[in-house]
């Protein structure tokens, strides 16, 4: 446990970093961390102590129910949409409350509905997940009525550690897999978005005994003990470099974990591109949650003859998406002030680097979309996340020269490509690596429910949604049956070994 206390720790000593982890990374907290260290490791301990509690709770009674049938699933799923549907507004409003600004409609779209759906979506098919898989059998292991199958079980509790850009989603997204797979599950929401996840651990015990899901607020010491649990596997999303931190405290009890973490996400437009359409499509996923999504088209490719054009297109798509009638009621506001100034920082480095930096809008914006033209690879706008509505755009002469590029940076999230031909598309999938890909649009696979979800490298490691997600959660039981006959004397590989092993050694090593 200490081990990775002082892991976290060191972790967090310098600069804020940009996080969506649902844990506190400002210089105040570190100094308090390193000015007061054994009361910081006390309170801390005795949160661990209370976790711990829960989490013996939850195992011994997930334990005492197994095994978990359909019915017990499909009741749990039932109730998580129900709660979703009947405080769809409360939740919208502390949405919003959370943001400053955040339409009604957007919160809908990108946080309830997308719940609902996979939560559905599993209580739809989790019967057919649940069914035993039968495997193959070589001989001489399929004689006389051999079976091998493939049993799904629940691994046990899971700890589920959400962000604040989707606080609803990011929790009940996952919970679908998590119900679907027979778990129970602790979650630590974000404290970036405290009305939120106050409203959400509220609803969740009015909907459900603590030891079936259980909510944790609070702020970072929580996080820190929190992952530090022995869970049966934990699920994170937020940053790379948090990722790693969760990484090394799950290994001290070898968690398995799956990490949805961002990345620097490419949109490739190409020759023969509608550039209309493909500058809608960038717009909204520059403006949607104002770009405060790990899936957001973090830079732009276009080629060099197509880049003025590009840009016309993209500011009257803006224009007609923000109209100056409307202001920004339909612009999300950046989450603190924190995120304000690591925006403003990189727009800072970028015209100090010489960039030509275009502001275009919404009109009265806090924080409005920004078109960096051409920067450097040096430039922290091509070197970080930028996670929110700032857009580098570099223009290429050579669909190979953009391949070197991606692939001489780490794994994004996701890749987009723009343009009919289908070469390119093909070009794209083969030779680069990402862990998801939309062609012609931005962010859409993420809505496709079976379509597995994830990243790799570092934009991730696993994957859920759909029946992946249920995989995930469950532990792939092998079981083999063996047939009536005594298979080691059959083969000669019961001693004393004779003539009989030797000929299925000759039969079998061979081509």
């Amino acid at each position: 446990m200490r081990r990775a206390l002082l892991a976290w720790k060191d972790g967090f000593k310098g600069p804020a970093r940009n996080d969506g982890d649902g844990t506190s990374h400002s210089p105040t907290v570190n100094k308090l961390q390193w000015t007061f260290p054994y009361a910081t490791e006390w309170t801390t301990c005795r949160q661990r102590m209370n976790l711990e509690q829960r989490l013996d709770s939850q195992r011994k009674a997930w334990q005492k129910e197994l095994p978990v049938t359909a019915e017990t699933r499909i009741d749990r799923l039932d109730r998580a949409i129900d709660l979703l549907l009947e405080n769809d507004e409360k939740l919208c409003d502390a949405m919003a409350e959370d943001f400053g600004q955040r339409p009604r409609v957007m919160s809908q779209f990108t946080d309830t509905l997308p719940s609902v759906k996979a939560l559905k979506h599993a209580k739809k098919h989790v019967r057919q997940w649940m069914r035993r898989e039968r495997r193959p059998m070589e001989f001489p292991l399929n004689l006389l009525g051999g079976k091998a199958w493939v049993e799904y079980q629940p691994k046990g509790v899971v700890g589920l550690i959400c962000p604040w850009n989707f606080p609803v989603y990011m929790a009940f997204g996952p919970l679908a897999g998590i119900l679907a797979a027979g778990n129970r599950c602790m979650i630590k929401p974000s404290e970036m978005t405290p009305a939120t996840s106050q409203l959400m651990a509220e609803l969740i015990a009015d909907a459900f005994d603590p030891d079936e899901i259980d909510v944790f607020c609070g702020d970072a010491s929580v996080g820190q003990a929190f992952s530090a649990l022995p869970f049966d596997h934990m699920f994170f999303t937020g940053s790379t470099a948090v990722g790693k931190h969760i990484m090394r405290a799950a290994a001290e009890n070898l968690t398995p974990v799956t990490l949805e973490l961002g990345g620097k996400s490419p949109t490739i437009i190409g020759e023969g591109a509608d550039l209309t359409r493909a500058a809608q499509s960038i717009v909204l996923g520059k403006t949607m949650n104002a770009g405060q999504i790990c899936l957001a088209p973090d830079y732009v490719y276009v080629q060099e003859q197509e880049l003025n054009p590009f840009l016309e297109r993209f500011s009257n798509e803006l224009n007609n998406a923000f109209p100056t009638e409307k202001g920004t009621e339909d612009y999300t506001t950046i989450i603190n002030d924190r995120h304000q100034q690591r925006l403003a920082g990189l727009v800072e480095d970028a015209v100090n680097a010489g960039v030509e930096v275009r502001s275009l809008g919404p009109e009265g914006a806090s924080c409005p979309v920004q078109v960096a033209i051409n920067p450097p690879e040096s430039a922290a706008i091509m070197r970080e996340e930028i996670f929110g509505p700032l857009l580098p755009v570099r223009t290429y002469q050579s669909l190979d020269q953009v391949i070197e590029y991606v692939n001489a940076n780490p794994r994004p999230l996701a890749l987009y490509y723009f343009g009919p031909d289908r070469a390119a598309h093909r070009q794209l999938l083969d030779r680069t690596l990402s862990g998801g890909a939309t062609l012609n649009d931005v962010i859409f696979h993420i809505a496709v429910e079976d379509l597995p979800f994830g990243g790799t490298g570092a934009s991730g490691i696993g994957h859920y949604h759909g029946h992946d997600g249920f995989k995930t959660f469950s532990h792939a039981k092998a079981v083999m049956q063996q047939s009536p006959l005594r298979i080691g004397k059959l083969l000669g590989i019961l001693p004393p070994y004779g003539s009989r092993l030797k000929t299925v050694l000759k039969t079998e090593l061979r081509k």
